[in-house]
């Protein structure tokens, strides 16, 4: 079991809780540490927790049967996911990999299920981050068909400041130009070139080890 304050650091609609719901809510937690590039769950696998980032990067993906990778989003400490397949009791339809180094939490499907049902302020928090997400999805479908790789790249970075997905977001992101190119679906080479232009644009500042965003709106709408 984690503590309530520890749940409120890594989980932001923890904070919107009564005192019952966070003990249920904290004693349905658990964390787990993984290595980059090491699976935490696989297309097709019946994985029942509701997982949020604790620190570090992982990726939402698939790979077809030709072998070809699919990047979906990326997902940075403070993002939780998967609600869908466990209101639905499904199996996963994406890979979830983290891109380095990291600790991720598992709440438990019960727990998760006790607060959808007896709490207003989780079904709150749900509801609207269901509907962000919806929106980011198509938004997703939209931009990857239309706009060039520098126009994802800025699209993709802005996602990872979405104030309801990622609610306690800085301006600055501790991301690689590899790992920025891995949830694009671009090569490291590619993003590069993009980031460059981006900063020439003025959207955004090249940083060691990340990226401060100067213009999230401007980069939001790329291309447009």
């Amino acid at each position: 079991m984690i503590a309530a304050d520890h749940l409120k650091r890594i989980a932001a609609w923890a904070r919107d809780l009564n005192e019952k719901e966070i003990e249920v809510a904290r004693a349905g937690i658990v964390e787990k540490s993984f290595k980059a590039n090491e699976f935490v769950c696989m297309r097709g696998d019946q994985f029942e927790y509701w997982t949020g980032v604790v620190s570090g990067l992982a990726k939402i993906g698939t790979i077809s049967r030709s072998g070809k990778e699919v990047s979906i989003t990326g997902l940075t400490a403070g993002a939780w996911f998967g609600e869908g397949s466990v209101l639905k009791n499904e199996p996963r339809r994406y890979d979830i990999v983290p891109l380095r180094d990291s600790k991720l939490a598992f709440m438990e499907r019960p727990a998760f299920m006790w607060l959808f049902e007896n709490s207003v302020g989780f079904n709150r928090f749900l509801v609207s981050l269901l509907n962000e997400r919806l929106g980011q999805f198509i938004a997703l479908t939209e931009y990857g068909r239309r706009l060039d790789a520098t126009g994802r790249l800025a699209r993709c970075i802005a996602s990872l400041f979405n104030p309801i997905l990622y609610r306690d977001a800085s301006r600055h992101l501790e991301i690689t130009q590899e790992e920025l190119g891995a949830i694009t679906g671009i090569s490291r080479q590619k993003a590069n070139q993009c980031l460059q232009t981006l900063e020439k644009e003025g959207l955004l500042r090249l940083e060691y080890g990340g990226v401060t965003v100067v213009d999230l709106e401007k980069l939001g709408s790329y291309g447009d």
